[in-house]
């Protein structure tokens, strides 16, 4: 695979995740957000790009494309089936209506499971586990290091599934698809030894630029109920139903009161 096919392939993945939560996971989004994307992910191809010695690479072969498109769509298949599942677990359990369900470790806990099980059977069946076992009885270092590795990333994936299951598959990728650029930033004003080319920052701009359309969509683009009435907050409708609630038990109590009353019930109808 060539560097500019691999960048494409790293820097797209808001598009495939956008398009499995419309597909698969029955969502909508608005014009911000559809703009928002394609601004972020041009503007991280051009960070990417832009790189003063991009290494140069031949043909890219059918088996790389393939694997790529493949990595791609799985991208689109978990976003879409996330946003599903967070859909219709809700609906099985209006109980835990304002919580996220399922929660993050529910989330984390079947996820790691099924992709246990599929790294599993791979990995006997190409024998790679046997082969990878043998290692590192032999090199007890590398064991430490797996286990080290695999607590990091256990940690790690609490963040991560702490912002699917309270936002959505699209904000972590947004999250995730940024993060190189945040990450090149710190260490270009922590060193000024370092620095980005022209393009870099055409393209961090860019990249700023697509992440203030979520911005400007929240206070510019109120969401608002069928009809054209804004919704109003949760804790002023929690205000308005306690209001209400409060007005009928006033009403019984009242009703009640006057039963005892002589002439209560003989009144002009």
């Amino acid at each position: 695979m060539s560097y500019p096919t691999q960048v494409l392939g790293k820097s797209c993945k808001m598009v495939p995740v956008m398009a499995g939560g419309i597909v698969l996971g029955g969502k909508s989004y608005g014009f911000f957000e559809y703009l928002q994307v394609v601004i972020i992910t041009v503007g991280v191809v051009v960070f990417n790009l832009g790189k003063s010695s991009i290494k140069k690479g031949g043909n890219d072969s059918s088996y790389g494309l393939a694997l790529i498109s493949f990595s791609l769509v799985m991208d689109a298949v978990t976003g879409g089936l996330q946003d599903k599942v967070k859909k219709r677990t809700a609906e099985l359990n209006p109980d835990f209506a304002g919580k996220p369900v399922p929660t993050m470790h529910e989330s984390m806990l079947w996820t790691n499971l099924s992709g246990c099980m599929v790294a599993l059977l791979l990995g006997l069946c190409t024998g790679h586990i046997t082969e990878g076992v043998a290692f590192c009885l032999k090199n007890h270092e590398c064991m430490w290091a797996i286990v080290v590795y695999s607590l990091a990333s256990a940690v790690g994936q609490n963040f991560i599934y702490y912002t699917i299951t309270q936002f959505n598959p699209l904000i972590l990728t947004t999250v995730t698809t940024t993060r190189k650029i945040f990450t090149t930033l710190y260490s270009v004003f922590r060193n000024p030894a370092n620095h980005l080319s022209t393009m870099q920052w055409g393209g961090c701009g860019m990249v700023f630029v697509g992440l203030l359309c979520e911005v400007v969509e929240k206070y510019a683009c109120p969401k608002t109920k069928p009809g054209g009435v804004t919704a109003p907050p949760a804790d002023e409708t929690q205000s308005l139903t306690k209001g209400a609630v409060i007005d009928e038990e006033e009403m019984e109590i009242e009703m009640q009161s006057q039963r005892g009353k002589p002439g209560y019930g003989n009144a002009p109808r």
